[in-house]
């Protein structure tokens, strides 16, 4: 298996947070971080396959008919690159999505993000804790406000991750997995345990980073048409034609 050789970012990036001056005022019915994992386990060829599984499932007419599907016929959404516990970069700032032409320009924008992190430990608890600040100062109000993490191993850096977990829960936030088993084939039982949380929150497991693309598009249209009743979470585990990761 490739590995990446780390170049561990020594200072922190949070300052790149959208203004807290932003007036939370447009509803929509999902207000969406997406957290990718840019870990020293992703390689670029890993981080590659991620970002063309996010763009290609923003221009599936599945998830543009989820999202047309919701009570305002939108979602506000933006994405994060994430190591450590104070290594974040917003990639792609909040964006409106409302129809075809919108989710165009925000999967144009995945394509064509650069990777800027390349190490430093995987803090999902940083992750989170960084999501739900972004939530909090988005110039959106969503009626439901989802942090979407995914990585491929566990927490080993900052506080716990069931403690930022928790603490997002009790703010209202709902966080839904979706762990890569390439690296550790218990990673979907970990992220259950240890990450989700919330009304309806839910695991969609990936085999290898050539099925991520499969899972993300079922994760998204389950995320942005579900009710968030929370009677029961949902457990997928997709698996790879011809092997793992």
């Amino acid at each position: 298996m490739r590995r990446l050789v780390l170049i561990v970012l020594g200072t922190s990036l949070a300052g790149l947070l959208p203004s807290a001056s932003a007036t939370a005022s447009t509803p929509v019915a999902v207000q969406l971080v997406l957290a990718v994992d840019v870990s020293g386990s992703v390689s670029q060829d890993r981080f590659e396959l991620q970002r063309e599984g996010y763009a290609a499932a923003f221009r599936s007419p599945e998830v543009l008919q989820a999202i047309r599907s919701t009570a305002t016929g939108s979602i506000a959404v933006a994405m994060l690159q994430w190591t450590g516990p104070t290594l974040h970069v917003v990639s792609v700032d909040w964006t409106l999505i409302d129809g075809a032409a919108s989710a165009e320009r925000f999967a144009a924008a995945i394509a064509h993000m650069p990777r800027v992190l390349f190490g430093g430990g995987t803090s999902i608890s940083g992750a989170v804790d960084f999501a739900r600040s972004m939530l909090a100062q988005a110039p959106y109000h969503g009626h439901k406000r989802i942090i979407d993490v995914s990585g491929d191993g566990a927490n080993n850096r900052g506080r716990p991750a069931e403690d930022a977990r928790d603490e997002a829960v009790q703010q209202g936030v709902v966080i839904n997995g979706l762990p890569i088993l390439a690296l550790e084939p218990d990673l979907d039982r970990y992220y259950r345990q240890s990450v989700i949380g919330g009304p309806g929150a839910f695991v969609v497991a990936a085999s290898g980073y050539e099925q991520f693309a499969v899972a993300l598009r079922s994760k998204l249209i389950t995320e942005i048409a579900s009710s968030g009743s929370g009677e029961h979470a949902v457990d997928l585990r997709l698996h790879e034609v011809g092997g793992g990761g």
